[in-house]
């Protein structure tokens, strides 16, 4: 089942996108109400408030004062994050209870749920934000909800603010446009991206994708990659010895296909194998071996540079997932030579240009070539990069 985080700071639209993905079919867990379920009267969630800021935040139907709780956190940080503390563990222990019972009928459009929840998790496949600009926020607070223009300003300055909400996206969903404009993208989303992606992990198999090309870089490409690293630390569990963003997307400035490389290390080739069901409902399922972005130099012993290679389900996120044994060759290999064309300005230089010649070959009458002085470029690299690590005292651990 894909599990789809929807999150987005308060008045900005997340109820009408909600609606919206539920009309298409997907099964909805609303956190919103959720939160109010787990401190409920008498509640152990509302008598660990209780504890925490006073028995006067409980109303005299024994339900929580809401108001009361808003005047205590709202501009206290401490406060706000002792409720959090409280109520969120709650929410997502009963959010996995649903989503576990939840019935999903043939006939219903792939078995997907959409969580609403306060901000991004490793715990779904995918987290989409509604954006909205803060003051339309606001007079969408005031006039549709009747809030007063202080407590509404209040409430956005105590939540994320839009740098946190993009970083945690992977979907960024304008809701700025009327509600026909919103519908059309959340249906564009659901046709394009969610089923596709939903369909993928059924089947486990990964996304398939066109030819790729060499695009300038993406400052966001370490941002997206934390993301995915950090759903593969949660699959991986005990197993994993921590994930890295390698290959040319790693390295700042440089060009590159749009493709995120990710290195999981782990113990033994034995781990790798077992984490393989783990990671492919991560959305990272078994993939065709292919060409190492960083080619691996040839060695007497192949079995030093085993992996195992797993790829991204989602079309809307090309990623290869590495899986590799903690300090072997290969993994030592990926780590240093990232850092050495990161340390390297002519070495970034010359590489791109090979990049990009070897991105012109597509119409040459013998690529071959192409892949021959590519390989030669990498052995040499491969002990220029030694030395840098050397002379530089690089270790890795």
């Amino acid at each position: 089942m894909l599990r789809v985080g929807l999150t987005g700071g308060i008045g900005a639209g997340k109820s009408t996108v909600a609606r919206r993905l539920a009309e298409r079919g997907a099964v909805l867990v609303d956190a919103d109400v959720i939160a109010r379920e787990v401190v409920a009267a008498g509640s152990e969630g509302l008598a660990a408030i209780s504890d925490a800021f006073g028995p006067e935040v409980i109303g005299a139907d024994g339900e929580m004062d809401r108001p009361a709780v808003a005047s205590i956190v709202f501009g206290d940080p401490d406060a706000r994050r002792r409720l959090d503390g409280i109520v969120h563990p709650r929410v997502r222990a009963r959010s996995d209870e649903l989503i576990a019972a939840a019935d999903m009928p043939p006939s219903t459009s792939n078995g997907m749920s959409c969580t609403t929840i306060a901000s991004g998790s490793a715990a779904f496949g995918l987290v989409v934000v509604v954006g909205l600009d803060a003051e339309e926020r606001v007079a969408r607070l005031v006039g549709a909800r009747g809030m007063a223009e202080a407590d509404a300003r209040a409430r956005i300055a105590a939540q994320a603010d839009d740098a946190a909400r993009r970083a945690a996206a992977d979907v960024w969903l304008d809701n700025s446009g009327s509600q026909e404009d919103t519908r059309r993208r959340v249906d564009a989303l659901w046709d394009e991206r969610l089923v596709p992606f939903q369909e993928n992990l059924r089947a486990g198999r990964v996304a398939r994708s066109g030819p790729l090309r060499l695009v300038d870089p993406d400052p966001t490409w370490p941002e997206q990659a934390r993301r995915l690293a950090e759903r593969i630390a949660v699959a991986a569990g005990e197993r994993g010895r921590g994930v890295e963003h390698v290959g040319s997307t790693a390295v700042p400035g440089l060009a590159a296909k749009n493709v995120l490389d990710l290195q999981l290390a782990v113990d033994s080739m034995d781990d790798a194998d077992a984490l393989a069901d783990a990671l492919a409902a991560a959305g990272f399922p078994p993939g065709p071996e292919t060409t190492a972005d960083h080619p691996e130099p040839a060695a007497p012993d192949p079995s030093r540079w085993e992996r195992r290679h797993h790829a991204s389900a989602d079309p809307g996120r090309p990623a290869h997932l590495h899986v590799r044994v903690h300090g072997s060759p290969a993994w030592t290999y990926a780590l240093r030579m990232r850092d050495w064309l990161r340390a390297n300005p002519d070495a970034r230089a010359e590489y791109e240009s090979l990049e990009r010649v070897a991105a012109s070959s597509d119409t040459d009458p013998d690529p071959t070539r192409h892949v021959a002085h590519r390989e030669r470029w990498f052995a040499a690299a491969d002990a220029r990069a030694r030395t840098w690590a050397s002379c530089a005292g690089w270790s890795v651990t």
